[in-house]
C-alpha cells in the first residue's frame, strides 16, 4: 500500500513545489513507483514536470467535483516510475463549489484509496493556504512533510500550521502523522541560515527533522522552466544530490 505524503506549508516561497517535484523524481529514480498529485491551483508542479497545462482535458478539478474518477485523469509515465495527477487554474473555483457538498473534505481520500495499492509513494503538492484543498490533502494523507526556508520569517505561521494539523488529527484524520521538517534554501555563507536551523530545531524539538538540508542552488531554480526535475536537468548538482539524500531518508523511514 502506497504511503501518502502531503507537502504542506501555508507560507509561499518555501520550496514546497520544488520539494514535491524533486522528491518525487528522486524516489522514482530510486526505483519506487510514485504518483505526484498537484492540488495547487497555480499548477506549478504540473508545469515543472514538463506538462503543458493548456493541453490538458481533465485535471484534479474534475475529480474533486466528482465529474471524473482519479483513474481517468492520471498521466502515466511522465518520467520513468512517475505518474501525475495534474492541476490548472480552474481548481481555484473548486473552493467555492465544494461549499456545502457532503463529505467534501474526504473526496481526495476516497479517490486515492482506490489506486493506493499501485504505488510505493503518493506525494501531494498543497496550495500555500490552509484551505479546503489542503484539508482534502491532509485527510487523504498518512503523513505531512513541512519545508521550512532558512530565512528570517521561517517560524512565522508555523504555530498556526501545527494547530491546523492537530485539528485535522483530532476531527478528520486521526492517523495523520508529521513525516518531518526539511530545511530549504540554505546558504552556508550566512549566519542567518544557521541561526534559523537552530531556532526551528529548538521550537520543534519533538518533531522529526531530516538530516538533509536543501541548499540554495541556481540549477535547482532553473530546472522547472525546462520541465525537468533537478535529477535529470543537472544530475550532479548540489540540488540533485540533496534531493536524492532526502529520498533515501524518506525511504528509510518506511523500513
Amino acid at each position: 500500500m502506497g504511503r501518502v505524503i502531503s507537502i504542506v506549508n501555508q507560507k509561499g516561497g518555501v520550496g514546497k513545489t520544488t520539494t514535491t517535484i524533486n522528491l518525487s523524481a528522486a524516489l522514482a529514480e530510486a526505483g519506487k513507483k510514485v504518483l505526484t498529485i498537484d492540488i495547487d491551483p497555480q499548477g506549478n508542479t504540473t508545469r515543472g514536470l514538463g506538462i503543458n497545462k493548456e493541453t490538458l482535458e481533465t485535471t484534479v478539478y474534475e475529480m474533486l467535483l466528482k465529474e471524473k474518477k482519479i483513474e481517468e485523469i492520471i498521466l502515466e509515465d511522465v518520467f520513468e516510475n512517475l505518474d501525475l495527477v495534474p492541476s490548472d487554474v480552474d481548481l481555484a473555483g473548486a473552493e467555492v463549489e465544494l461549499i456545502g457538498v457532503k463529505e467534501s473534505n474526504y473526496i481526495l481520500n476516497y479517490e486515492v484509496n482506490k489506486i493506493k495499492h499501485r504505488y510505493d509513494f503518493i506525494i501531494i503538492d498543497c496550495p500555500p493556504s490552509l484551505s479546503i484543498l489542503t484539508v482534502n490533502a491532509l485527510c487523504a494523507s498518512d503523513s505531512i512533510l513541512v519545508p521550512i526556508q532558512c530565512e528570517y520569517f521561517a517560524l512565522e505561521g508555523l504555530s498556526q500550521l501545527m494547530y491546523t494539523i492537530n485539528l485535522v488529527q483530532k476531527r478528520l484524520n486521526p492517523n495523520l502523522e508529521i513525516e518531518g521538517v526539511v530545511f530549504t534554501m540554505y546558504d552556508a555563507r550566512t549566519n542567518l541560515s544557521l541561526q534559523v536551523v537552530e531556532e526551528v530545531k529548538h521550537e520543534l524539538r519533538h518533531t522529526n527533522i531530516y538530516k538533509t538540508i536543501i541548499p540554495r542552488n541556481v540549477r535547482l531554480a532553473e530546472s522547472p522552466s525546462f520541465g525537468l526535475p533537478i535529477t535529470m536537468y543537472d544530475p550532479n548538482s548540489k540540488g540533485a544530490v540533496s534531493y536524492r539524500q532526502l529520498a533515501e531518508e524518506v525511504i528509510e523511514r518506511e523500513a
